[in-house]
């Protein structure tokens, strides 16, 4: 059983989000665009660690309401992805968490050719949490260039619970 989380019907909309709301500066951007034959939503930028900054993140709220979506009838989350060979994050967040430097994260290397990647609920690793992770309240799914700098370049063109 699958259902489809990016591109479908309804609210559910990529945003950008970076450092800067901490005072950092990294620079990210988000543009919806055709890459490879496939429509994708694919966020670029330059993480810096300067300003104890960090990342460049989109991030997409999986209600309308920002409340919980429960996942527990499903195994994980699977996305296809391309970019720049780089090491990258996939982070949750439930509604559980009150800080915004909390997840639950998996990360992966997301190669130059689409590639679908499987991220199994059980192989997330709390960030800043004691709390365990209950996948009847996700609240968001970010994807995240954190950590170092380097130039980021990521895709997505589908995104769902299997």
């Amino acid at each position: 059983m699958q259902h489809e989380l990016w591109p479908a019907a309804g609210q559910r909309r990529w945003r950008v989000i970076t450092d800067t709301v901490m005072g950092g500066v990294s620079q990210g951007t988000l543009q919806l665009a055709e890459i490879e034959g496939r429509m994708a939503a694919r966020m670029r930028g330059a993480v810096s660690t300067a300003n104890n900054g960090g990342f460049i993140q989109i991030a997409m709220d999986l209600s309308p309401d920002g409340g919980a979506f429960d996942a527990s009838s499903f195994h994980g989350i699977a996305a296809e992805l391309l970019g720049n060979g780089e090491a990258y994050g996939l982070h949750l967040r439930t509604t559980d968490l009150l800080r915004p430097q909390q997840s639950y994260r998996h990360a992966f290397q997301a190669t130059p050719h689409w590639q679908v990647i499987e991220c199994p609920f059980a192989s997330f690793t709390p960030h800043r949490t004691d709390t365990p992770l209950d996948v009847s309240r996700l609240r968001r799914i970010g994807l995240v260039a954190i950590g170092r700098e380097f130039d980021a370049d990521l895709s997505i063109a589908r995104l769902w619970l299997y």
